[in-house]
């Protein structure tokens, strides 16, 4: 299996600080952060989502105020429908209403992802924040009502694991990365509900850094994964992974899957990567607003750099394979929110895009405190043009 083992780097020394001051914090970026409903549940972060027919579900993760007692509630997000008006901005906010409780024993830094009408959430850090856990359950929203499916494992051993990412598609999805604290992983187990068995696949081609605290994306039924957090990798700086990969799903052990992209940081001699100076971080959050003019677009945003939480927005060109800055989120700076991709009703109305992209919930650095708020990205428009 490819990983790293964490042991072997606790003598590094400590990378340089990073700095948030930034010409990017006087909002000269396009793109405006809008509030939305608040979180129906107590603050928390570290949790994890999934969407069911365009219905959000976010649960699990860390309360602070009982950091050793973690959380399995779980909320659904019903998003307000925008009108017609070719800004895209709403004036409504949406609703959260509570659903049946994760199942499993509580945790945080899960994973979750979302096969047909199937949510599913497994794996993540035990309410002792030192055991990896493989479980995993899928929901059924129509019943309101969760199952025990097969866990994460080998014929001679259980391959338990948190801050994992997830590729799904329409009939299989694949679980990646992650680390158990003394591993940090680069293997991908591809799952099928319709044999309920995890298979593990051909590791990602070198240079591809094992790591922890990735996000990920589905995109014309190619999976991303970016960011994330890799002790002593050569595609890294300051132990933040640079290298950026795109996976397309094939028969089971395929070796021909995977494509290096343009990496996130300022290693080409060209000029196009010369502002890449702060998408590099850990536990970020992503999502994507697809039908835009401009063409369809992910966003990474969020997470922690060298210990310091960040704020920074970047947006990304599937067709281009270029990143943009854009305005930072505009609430506090944190790590561990979750990241919504929803789309919009048909028809469309001109000019609008056809998916909407929300963060919710998350914890500060520390893990001390934890946010309820939730707010929604208009890329397009002027710093709070619409506030």
């Amino acid at each position: 299996m490819k990983q790293i083992h964490r042991s072997l780097f606790t003598l590094m020394s400590l990378a340089v600080l990073f700095s948030c001051t930034k010409a990017s914090l006087n909002y000269t970026e396009q793109g405006n952060w809008v509030g939305r409903a608040t979180f129906s549940g107590i603050a928390m972060g570290a949790g994890t989502s999934f969407v069911i027919n365009n219905i959000a579900y976010v649960g699990t993760g860390i309360n602070p105020l009982t950091p050793h007692t973690k959380l399995q509630t779980m909320f659904s997000y019903v998003a307000s429908s925008i009108p017609n008006k070719a800004n895209g901005y709403d004036s409504a906010y949406g609703s959260w209403a509570q659903v049946a409780s994760f199942p499993g024993q509580q945790r945080s830094n899960a994973v979750g992802f979302t096969i047909g009408n199937t949510g599913y959430i497994g794996s993540g850090l035990a309410n002792d924040g030192a055991t990896a856990l493989a479980d995993f359950y899928s929901y059924n929203a129509g019943a309101n009502s969760w199952t025990e499916i097969d866990s994460i494992h080998g014929a001679d051993s259980s391959y338990p694991r948190y801050d994992a990412v997830a590729f799904s598609f329409d009939t299989t999805a694949y679980v990646l990365t992650g680390t158990n604290q003394l591993y940090f992983f680069g293997d991908i187990w591809r799952y099928s509900p319709t044999t309920n068995t995890w298979i593990q696949q051909v590791a990602p081609p070198n240079p591809f850094s094992p790591r922890s605290g990735a996000v990920s994306w589905v995109y014309n039924n190619q999976g991303y994964i970016v960011t994330g957090y890799t002790p002593g990798s050569s595609t890294a700086t300051g132990n933040l992974c640079y290298d950026f990969w795109k996976f397309t799903p094939g028969p089971d052990n395929s070796t021909t899957g995977w494509t290096r992209l343009r990496d996130i940081y300022n290693t080409s001699p060209q000029s196009y990567d010369d502002g890449y100076t702060d998408i590099e971080r850990t536990n970020a959050s992503s999502f994507l607003i697809l039908g835009q003019p401009s063409g369809d677009k992910a966003y990474v945003v969020l997470g922690s750099a060298n210990g310091i939480d960040v704020t920074y927005t970047w947006e990304y060109s599937m067709s281009q394979d270029l990143w943009n800055e854009k305005t930072p989120y505009e609430s506090t700076a944190r790590t561990g929110a979750v990241g919504i991709t929803l789309s919009l009703p048909s028809p469309v109305t001109a000019g609008v895009a056809t998916t909407r992209g929300f963060i919710a919930t998350g914890l500060n650095q520390g893990s001390t405190a934890a946010f309820s708020d939730c707010e929604e990205f208009f890329p397009n428009q002027v710093y709070n043009q619409y506030d």
